[in-house]
């Protein structure tokens, strides 16, 4: 008897109930969390979008689901919290658990499936994906990309194209998905010609790209010829970081585990030729790094590393060590050994996942101090200064952010101020310009 033969009664039932359980969790532990980095470029720009805005990237990015996204919470719900925007990032990240679930369900059952979602649903390694409402546009992109994964095997090319393009409307991730997908159709002799049908959605991506995929916000600096250099350190850190990630671990566990996973990959191979989705895991897996790698190597290569990268990573590994998993033996020792090992892991996981989220909730105090130091420099007509070089680097102009908080409702933290020396110093340089 093997894992992949092994019935679990509900198993459906038992994931939403975990995956509820860990997002009230979440939600309890992101409670004193607020709008952060990146997020308030769109919160300062929204007040002006137009039509064009949506189109435009943001960090070359494509962003068009993003802002829609952000555009309907902001005019809904507003600023005053941050709750609904972490219950929409713990939903698309719930529901990649299930799609994940239900991908590897009809590759190695039940059992492997259930613990394939878990590993995702605690994967601490890749927690600004989770902690982060920002982040919904990555995650976003592995739903829709992990979705048109599910509808091609069925044989839905039309629906499968559809959900591509959601997923690169969400940002750039979707791209690897589309590789994916496109490496599933070649590998079967008798569906390539589907192929054809990802041709318009390739004409839209490069239209896009070349009439707006320049333009919007960015942030970081630009390539350099150096990254081709680096790009083989950079991949090969981000691969292993992704596959040390499954298990909550990272650092120096990367190179180790990259060894461990690509063994037991090709092991799986050898007993079972790959089929298309594993040949495409493994095309969305390189392609992610490297491409990532050529756009982003020139902050070092360990920054493929980052928990950001890590979540899409891991995604593409468990599925490909699923097809591996579903030999192992349900008999004997093997069962009490392979179920404190999934434990274990996930434990592992949940407990980077906490102290990553400890640590940000320190990072939030300091920020929930500049936000009422805004507050109270607003009835200064000469406040002009950044806030927090820091910590708030996108309000470099006051006014843009009173602007904001008139429309959508002041993010501040009511009662008395708790960090009285962020407080007093963000509120230094608000009014350092006042005589």
């Amino acid at each position: 008897m093997t894992v992949a033969t092994l019935r679990v009664p509900h198993a459906r039932a038992i994931l939403a109930g975990i995956a509820l359980a860990f997002g009230a969790a979440v939600v309890i532990l992101s409670r004193g969390y607020n709008f952060y980095f990146d997020e308030w470029y769109f919160i300062l720009a929204a007040p002006n979008w137009s039509f064009i805005s949506f189109l435009e990237p943001h960090n070359e990015h494509p962003a068009m689901l993003h802002k829609l996204l952000y555009a309907a919470l902001l005019n809904t719900v507003g600023l005053r919290t941050y709750v609904p925007y972490m219950a929409v990032l713990l939903a698309v990240h719930a529901t990649n658990a299930v799609l994940l679930f239900e991908l590897v369900r009809r590759r190695a059952g039940e059992a492997v499936a259930l613990a394939a979602a878990m590993l995702l649903l605690f994967l601490g390694a890749g927690w600004e994906n989770i902690l982060w409402a920002f982040q919904v546009s990555f995650d976003g992109s592995v739903a829709f990309g992990l979705a048109a994964l599910l509808v091609i095997q069925r044989g839905w090319i039309a629906a499968a194209v559809v959900l591509l393009a959601a997923s690169v409307m969400c940002s750039g991730v979707g791209l690897f998905f589309v590789v994916a997908v496109a490496v599933y159709l070649v590998a079967d002799p008798a569906r390539r010609r589907e192929l054809l049908w990802m041709a318009p959605l390739a004409l839209l991506i490069a239209a896009w790209y070349l009439a707006l995929g320049r333009s919007g916000t960015t942030t970081n600096p630009p390539p350099t010829p150096a990254n081709v250099a680096v790009l083989p350190a950079y991949a090969a850190w981000g691969i292993g970081e992704a596959a040390a990630g499954v298990i909550g671990e990272g650092g120096w566990w990367g190179p180790p585990a990259l060894v461990a996973a690509i063994g037991v990959t090709a092991w799986s191979w050898r007993r079972q030729r790959p089929d298309g989705v594993a040949l495409g895991a493994t095309a969305g897996l390189l392609s992610f790094y490297v491409v990532t790698g050529l756009s982003r190597a020139q902050f070092g290569y360990e920054q493929s590393g980052a928990g950001r990268y890590v979540y899409e990573g891991a995604v593409f590994w468990l599925i490909l060590l699923a097809s591996a998993a579903r030999e192992l033996p349900w008999r004997g020792t093997w069962r009490p050994a392979l179920a404190a090992c999934l434990f274990l892991a996930c434990f592992n996981s949940g407990a980077l996942l906490f102290a990553f989220g400890a640590a940000k909730s320190a990072q939030m105090q300091r920020e929930g101090a500049d936000l009422q130091a805004l507050s109270a420099a607003r009835t200064h007509a000469c406040a002009t200064a950044r806030v927090d070089a820091l910590v708030m680097p996108q309000v470099a102009v006051p006014a843009l952010y009173y602007r904001a908080v008139g429309a959508f409702g002041d993010p501040a933290p009511p009662g008395p101020v708790t960090d009285r020396a962020d407080y007093d110093r963000a509120l230094a340089n608000l009014t350092s310009g006042c005589s």
